[in-house]
């Protein structure tokens, strides 16, 4: 048993109890739209917690071109719900577009845990060729070199010289290598699967477009009511939940047993998600509906009507989407293009429409903008340089030394795998609670405490929205 698991329950246990009596005096469709909302960022969170490694351990892309693919990622994921937010608000409706988003990312998280065969490392020098053996997974995994039959442990040195450690006398490869003496190429790498990641990617991204929820919440309050504030904080209660879990339950899972049974439990979230939704409808009471029905069910051509045409388009910019996955640097140009466009609109909008208060107040505003842009650029780093510095530069053992006691007449262990070995024991021998985490379950450690928080917050709002203050 994970300590990492057994610690989360007792979070979510002490934080989900009040949370779920404070639901009680909100609206009844809140509680549907939690549910829904704390599977989708599950999955969502769950399948960003490995996606770096996977593109770094599974596909053996560089650090650089890995994190270009996830910035790609995250910047189409930020970008492309303008517009399905619009389409939603405007035409679709919340509910249908919420529910089409779950099928798409369903979809996508299936998609992505198809993994198939890893790709391999070999090192050529001076002619010679050498397989870069891979064994264990997580804390337990070992990348080392073969020669001459054996596995060896290699390091690179600052200069880009390769150390390899423990070599005998007469090997057929010399312990130290140059820069210049040899090569690390990959080889193995399934184009089909690939290029199924880029898909399963495009899925999720056109997914997360339509799949936005927190409208449907304020649609549930009035202006002046006074549990708007406490429900919206209940509402990201359940956002963090799931990517609480997400962490803790689909990166463990990816990192230890395999890629495929970390973003398939992403997927069964997103499920799960979609079946909360979906059953329960009734209690949305009307909330999310389309703006005016008669105007999405017209036809356009022959038997395709406007909300027909609104998916099939969807489905067509899943292929946009994976194309511009694929470059991300097009992604990036692109980007910087819009960025300095709309710099320029506001600029002229506000020196021909606005008057010196107004322009002081989009000022203002801009500077807020500002300071969130970077908040987000540096908290998207959790998936990527950060999860990468906790996996290769980061003690990952809660404890340094085991424990033993006895506990209902049997031995509990406290402690790593290793220790276990290391005091000739077997996990059924004991009780054995691992008190080490993976280092994609480092991203459970910031919605953590946000869920220690929630409930907390939403009794002060309720408390202050009661008294007006």
């Amino acid at each position: 048993m994970s300590f990492i698991i057994l610690l989360g329950a007792v979070i979510t246990a002490l934080t989900l109890i009040p949370v779920v009596m404070q639901l009680r005096n909100q609206p009844r469709g809140l509680i549907i739209v939690f549910f829904a909302e704390t599977w989708e960022r599950f999955s969502y969170y769950g399948m960003r917690a490995l996606l770096i490694f996977y593109l770094t351990q599974h596909f053996l892309f560089d650090d650089k071109v890995a994190a270009g693919r996830y910035g790609a990622y995250t910047t189409l994921v930020a970008l492309v719900p303008l517009a399905g937010g619009i389409i939603a608000d405007r035409i679709l409706g919340v509910r249908k577009a919420v529910a089409f988003g779950c099928l798409l990312l369903v979809a996508g998280h299936l998609t992505m845990a198809m993994e198939g065969p890893a790709a391999r490392n070999i090192l050529t020098t001076h002619g010679r060729t050498y397989t870069v053996q891979t064994e264990g997974r997580a804390s337990t995994r070992q990348v080392r070199l073969e020669v001459d039959g054996k596995p060896y442990a290699f390091k690179s040195q600052p200069d880009g010289a390769l150390e390899i450690q423990g070599l005998p006398a007469g090997a057929s490869l010399p312990s130290h290598l140059a820069k210049s003496d040899y090569q690390i190429s990959v080889v193995g790498r399934d184009d089909l699967h690939a290029n199924l990641l880029f898909l399963a990617l495009s899925l999720i991204v056109m997914g997360v477009a339509f799949l936005r929820t927190s409208p449907l919440v304020a649609q549930m309050y009035g202006r002046d009511d006074p549990r708007r504030a406490g429900g919206f904080t209940l509402y990201y209660y359940g956002v963090n939940l799931g990517a609480f879990w997400a962490g803790i339950l689909c990166g463990w899972l990816g990192q230890t047993i395999g890629w495929w049974a970390g973003f398939g439990t992403a997927a069964a979230g997103m499920i799960a998600g979609y079946l909360v939704f979906v059953l329960g409808k009734p209690l949305l009471d009307g909330a999310g509906e389309p703006p005016d029905p008669a105007r999405l069910a017209k036809k356009v051509a022959g038997p395709i009507s406007r909300e027909h045409l609104i998916y099939a388009t969807a489905l067509a910019g899943v292929g946009v989407v994976n194309l511009l996955m694929r470059e991300s640097a097009v992604v990036g140009g692109a980007l910087s293009l819009v960025t300095i466009a709309a710099l320029i609109y506001l600029g002229l909008y506000m020196a021909r429409n606005c008057t010196p208060v107004e322009r002081r107040r989009i000022g203002l505003a801009f500077v807020l903008m500002l300071g969130s842009v970077v908040f987000w650029t540096l908290f998207e780093q959790a998936g990527s340089s950060l999860s990468l510095f906790a996996d290769r530069n980061t003690n990952l053992a809660i404890i340094g030394a085991p424990v033993q006691f006895s506990l209902f007449g049997h031995t509990l262990f406290l402690g790593s795998k290793a220790m276990l070995a290391a005091a000739n024991l077997a996990p059924g021998d004991v009780w054995w609670i691992d008190m080490t985490m993976t280092s994609s379950q480092t991203q459970s450690i910031n919605p953590g405490f946000i869920l220690i928080g929630a409930p907390v917050f939403a009794a002060l709002w309720a408390y202050l929205g009661r008294r007006h203050a």
